[in-house]
């Protein structure tokens, strides 16, 4: 099974590429920064990596992300994951970035998005790596904040796919987000949202009914609702599930609980992602070996995932066949 993982064109959809840096980068990066970490060495950075919640995670997230200065930083960080896409079969890939955790520090667009974007470019020419970026706003800030960010964003936009929600979830509903969103379809951009992680399953609602999203990230919560459930049934509304992440978090206490493949069978497209892969322990095929052994997943359902992957991404309809009839001849 490990090698028809391998073997198998995947995209991932829920990835954010600050949750990538690498606990090497991060020590290399603060000692050419001259930032203070409390950790001296990569085994202790990997002690700090046992989470209670999700803030405990974004609290180590945010720190980590302070290394991050200069335009070849970025440049380094994209290029480092997308070596990975490479080494995975990744052919598709959908990356969260996190603009106000940068901007916050006075870090700007000017520097961040051109590292990105010619990380991605070099990627395109060296072995026909496809990406996009989806501009996600920190949802503990307040709505203007993320209204302002949308504004600075326009100079990028031609980079940028699509919108997104993310950070703690609790206590910040999707609702609290309803203009910036509709800012964000004026502009034509697609919309998704972190919903029903940690937080409720009317959040997966707002996320549907309010913000119109495209698609939902993480949804495991939706089994609390069954008219909501028959909902993401009939639309066939993506869910980017992330397994590690979900019981590295304590979502679920271990990943023999996980509900990915009861969602699969009631026909929810739900898709198998990585999130944030250097600190829960894994990239995407890491993602599905964890469900091969805890679950027991066979090759039909790791087909379906995978097909699911392409079907909900923002691809187009002509390259998703593409990959479709790809996945169909090699199995």
């Amino acid at each position: 099974m490990n090698n028809l993982i391998q073997q198998l064109p995947k995209t991932e959809l829920h990835l954010h590429i600050e949750g990538t840096l690498e606990p090497d980068l991060l020590l290399e990066l603060s000692k050419k920064h001259h930032v203070d970490l409390p950790y001296k060495s990569i085994d202790e950075i990997h002690a700090a990596y046992n989470f209670e919640d999700l803030q405990s995670f974004l609290d180590l997230y945010y720190l980590g992300a302070s290394v991050l200065v200069d335009e070849d930083d970025f440049y380094q960080l994209m290029w480092r994951y997308l070596l990975k896409c490479k080494e995975q079969n990744i052919v598709h890939t959908e990356m969260m970035f996190d603009p106000q955790t940068h901007t916050d520090r006075g870090i700007p667009f000017a520097t961040f998005m051109p590292g990105f974007v010619r990380a991605m470019d070099d990627a395109a020419q060296q072995w026909g790596q496809s990406s996009l970026l989806i501009m996600s706003f920190l949802r503990h800030l307040t709505e203007q904040e993320a209204i302002d960010t949308l504004a600075a964003a326009k100079p990028y936009l031609q980079h940028i796919e699509a919108v997104g929600l993310d950070s703690s979830e609790l206590g910040n509903p999707p609702e609290k987000f309803v203009r910036v969103f509709e800012q964000a379809k004026s502009l034509a951009l697609s919309c998704v949202a972190h919903a029903g992680e940690e937080g409720p399953a009317d959040y997966i609602w707002q996320a549907l009914k309010l913000l119109k999203v495209d698609r939902v990230d993480h949804g495991v919560r939706c089994v609390d609702d069954p008219k909501l459930l028959q909902t993401l049934a009939e639309t066939q509304m993506p869910l980017t599930v992330c397994p590690l992440s979900n019981t590295k978090l304590c979502v679920f206490d271990d990943m023999k609980e996980h509900n990915i493949l009861d969602l699969l069978a009631k026909d929810i497209l739900v898709t198998v992602n990585s999130d944030d892969p250097s600190y829960f322990g894994g990239y995407l095929n890491e993602n599905f070996e964890a469900l091969q052994q805890a679950l027991n997943l066979n090759q039909q359902q790791l087909i379906k995932l995978v097909k699911n992957g392409f079907t909900g991404s923002f691809l187009s309809e002509q390259q998703k066949a593409h990959w479709l009839g790809k996945i169909d001849k090699l199995v």
